[in-house]
């Protein structure tokens, strides 16, 4: 009898522990008063759009809508507080077949361990209790430990658009935007593409292969995946080249254009960013040769024939001016047997590692030589 009171005892002092902590007040603060990272333009017509205003009647309204997605876009900061959480409206509460709502419309937090490395702490469930007012609230985690400043990121929607954003703590916390040499603002690559590019369909925010590369080479990337939509349009390569902060580019555009696209864009798309911006690499992406391409005999003729026209306008365009320009072979992306794809084309969060373990190997040295230069 006296073991079963003291666990009764401490049952009631869990259950008072919780109901405590859950009338704790919070603090409510902007995103934007703290610091956004992986955005290319200030001059979008909301906050987490990732196009410029001014483009709005030069692109089809597909591309228009795309760029809505916040993908890549997040919030650094750094606090003391005991409990880290999040609200946030979506733009539309959007749902698919092929991908997890937690990657779709969901956010990451990932802290800095001190040990070189950003790790995984927690991912919301995009949970929208009233439709019309698309809010998601949610805690990632408690308990931390408030005797120190720990430095964290978190990103937005991959999917989805994001209205307003807010970063909640204990109400007593501190709350700044956060070391600026962790995810260097100083450091910047520009990457293009499709909706591989764009996180189609991670599971998770983190794990789209911009983000990981982030991380992994501390820089900020910008990403502008848009999904039926990178088809090397003249005026994205012209807005691209006004990043004026840019290091890097990445153009990964193959999979959403024909062989013929691929023969006739090419040049034009990379000699208007050559042209514009000779002092700044440009790293060339094949398309992937999906799995199913192996056996279906058509496809497994024609993917590589997209890839051998882009090649060909790399060849002439490295031949006119061999400086600053680089060319990669395609993503294999259920190597080591793995399952890289979720659909025979997006990929799952493996393939996404995958896509990373290639690209930072090479981004990686040709940025910090590019900084070295500056």
């Amino acid at each position: 009898m006296k073991k079963i009171i003291i666990a009764l005892f401490a049952s009631f002092a869990a259950l008072a522990a919780f109901a405590a902590d859950a009338e704790k007040p919070w603090k409510y603060t902007d995103a934007r008063e703290l610091r956004i990272i992986n955005k290319g333009f200030d001059n979008t017509e909301r906050p987490y759009w990732r196009l410029p205003a001014y483009l709005a009647d030069s692109v089809r309204p597909d591309l228009w809508s795309r760029q809505q997605c916040s993908t890549g876009i997040g919030v650094r900061f750094a606090t003391n507080s005991s409990r880290i959480g999040v609200r946030y409206t979506l733009l539309w509460n959007t749902h698919m077949i092929h991908m997890a709502d937690t990657g779709l419309k969901g956010t990451d937090l990932y802290v800095w361990q001190g040990d070189s490395c950003w790790r995984h702490v927690n991912t919301n469930r995009p949970y929208v209790k009233d439709k019309e007012t698309k809010l998601v609230e949610a805690t990632y985690v408690s308990n931390l430990d408030t005797t120190r400043m720990t430095e964290y990121m978190v990103y937005l929607p991959l999917y989805d658009g994001v209205e307003q954003l807010e970063i909640k703590v204990d109400s007593g916390a501190v709350l700044t935007a956060g070391n600026p040499r962790l995810i260097d603002k100083r450091k910047k690559i520009v990457a293009y593409g499709t909706s591989i590019l764009q996180g189609g369909c991670a599971s998770r925010t983190g794990m789209a292969a911009t983000n990981i590369i982030s991380r992994e080479l501390n820089c900020e990337v910008v990403n502008l995946g848009f999904s039926g939509e990178g088809k090397m349009d003249s005026c994205m390569a012209r807005a691209m080249a006004k990043i004026a902060d840019a290091d890097l580019f990445l153009i990964d555009p193959v999979p959403n254009c024909t062989e013929m696209m691929c023969d006739t864009l090419t040049y034009g798309f990379i000699n208007i960013l050559r042209t514009a911006r000779p002092e700044v690499p440009i790293v060339m992406l094949e398309g992937p040769i999906y799995p199913y391409a192996r056996q279906d005999a058509s496809f497994g003729r024609y993917l590589p024939a997209k890839n051998a026209a882009f090649r060909r306008n790399y060849e002439k365009l490295k031949a006119e001016n061999p400086r600053n320009l680089y060319y990669v072979e395609s993503v294999e992306l259920d190597g080591y047997e793995d399952d890289g794809t979720v659909d025979g084309i997006h990929l799952t969060d493996l393939g996404f590692r995958h896509y990373a373990n290639k690209m930072v190997p090479i981004l990686g040295p040709i940025l910090y030589e590019q900084k070295s230069k500056k």
